[in-house]
């Protein structure tokens, strides 16, 4: 065997003996780097590995996933949930909605699906089975809604895949992801109103919401709303760029936290600081590690063989695009976002240089693949999440999660059939696309 097929038999391997997908990734470079090259070539490990994170735009990864979770500690969900409820009022799947809507905001402030739906899921949870909502039901209605973080801005996907995708300019990714997450939101929302106004699923106020007016709440979540009003505003001024924007973010979070909703204290942002820590570095450990696989693969010609395998199944590029996104979608439902990026991006980028798919466009197609893969078994990190939320098993969503992956499904057809959904709002923004 070639030590191509070493190294990928080895990735398969570690990975189906429960190794971590970072060591897996790493074990398996250093596989191929033995096989193929020389065990002397080892020594260039530990460059490697620092090579993959001394990147700047990276900075902005462990301060968007601050910004969730001292949102999240700030009472912001709660805020934005009476707002919603007092804005909709009791009605036909009213819940629903709310859940909806305030995981789009949501993710509009973190960029992380799981952050969204501990969050939204905490405050929903309670008030959807006292309105007679099935537990499996809304938890996976949360979890759906949570995975279009990964399409809003800002996505921490969409910040990987700009730096594994040369000359993409994430600002453009931002501004594009803006409208497939709200149509992905949408896609949700329609077969769960459809489906609460079937079994006579009520909306009702949550305790103490009763005589709250639609001005009293929306004075409360006002602060909430203005996150990524300042984030987009800021990147689209030119005022700061995205890793600023990060920043900007953490900042802004703290200061609403401490002074306004003032439910954060000192102790519990320096209790964050240490979860945000603990949460980066795995995310960092995957993108170094992934650096040693990336090497091994670009130096045995690894990644060029696959390319040149898929570009030779058809000459279609329709059918092609087809199959990478089925590919993509089973990846979803086996790894994170980071992984399935850092795995994926160097065999499918000559790919898409090869068809000349437009890199903007196919980085959200990919982005809504896998916030599919994010509520659809056997991993889904967010119906995890809810799920543990909710206290019942995971089996027990499978059939709304089928519902809901179609649904999405719908709106990645149509943003893959009509791109300029993706494409219009960075290019009236005069981003380069």
């Amino acid at each position: 065997m070639t030590p191509d097929i070493w190294m990928i038999l080895a990735f398969a391997g570690f990975l189906i003996a429960g190794v971590p997908v970072a060591f897996s990734l790493a074990l398996a470079g250093s596989v191929g780097i033995v096989a193929g090259l020389s065990p002397d070539m080892l020594a260039t490990l530990g460059t490697n590995t620092y090579n993959s994170i001394a990147k700047y735009p990276l900075i902005a990864i462990p301060l968007f996933i601050l910004t969730g979770l001292i949102f999240e500690r700030s009472g912001v969900a709660l805020r934005l949930v009476r707002f919603a409820q007092a804005l909709i009022g009791p009605r036909h799947g009213g819940l629903a909605l709310v859940a909806v809507l305030v995981c789009m905001i949501m993710g509009g402030m973190s960029g992380s699906g799981p952050a969204d739906a501990a969050a939204v899921a905490m405050v929903m949870l309670p008030s959807m089975t006292k309105a007679g909502y099935p537990k499996p039901f809304s938890a996976t209605l949360i979890a759906a809604s949570a995975s279009t973080a990964i399409l809003i801005p800002p996505s921490v996907a969409l910040i990987l895949y700009s730096i594994v995708v040369p000359g993409v300019d994430l600002r453009a990714l931002f501004a594009a992801g803006l409208f497939p997450g709200i149509l992905a939101g949408l896609a949700l929302l329609v077969p769960a109103m459809i489906v609460a106004k079937r079994y006579g699923w009520e909306g009702t106020p949550a305790v103490g919401a009763e005589t709250l007016t639609v001005r009293t709440t929306f004075r409360q979540a006002l602060p909430a709303l203005f996150a990524p009003v300042l984030i987009l505003g800021g990147l689209r001024s030119g005022l700061f760029t995205p890793t600023e924007a990060a920043v900007v973010a953490v900042a802004y979070g703290t200061i609403v936290g401490l002074f306004l909703t003032k439910e954060l204290s000192l102790r519990d942002l320096w209790e964050l600081l240490g979860e945000a820590a603990i949460i980066s570095g795995v995310v960092m450990l995957i993108i170094a590690l992934a650096g040693i696989f990336a090497w091994a693969g670009t130096m045995l010609g690894t990644f060029r063989h696959l390319a040149e395998w898929i570009i030779g199944l058809t000459d279609n590029g329709v059918l092609l695009l087809v199959l990478v996104m089925l590919a993509v979608l089973v990846a979803g439902m086996l790894l994170d976002a980071i992984s399935i990026y850092l795995i994926m991006m160097p065999v499918l980028i000559p790919v898409m240089q090869h068809f000349e798919w437009n890199p903007v466009w196919f980085g959200i197609l990919l982005a809504m693949n896998i916030a599919i893969g994010q509520f659809t078994p056997p991993v889904a990190v967010n119906l995890m999440v809810t799920t543990e939320v909710a206290k019942i098993r995971l089996e027990e969503t499978l059939g709304w999660a089928l519902l809901f992956v179609v649904a999405m499904g719908c709106a990645l057809a149509l943003v893959a059939i009509f791109p300029n959904i993706a494409l219009w709002l960075p290019s009236v923004l005069g981003y380069n696309i």
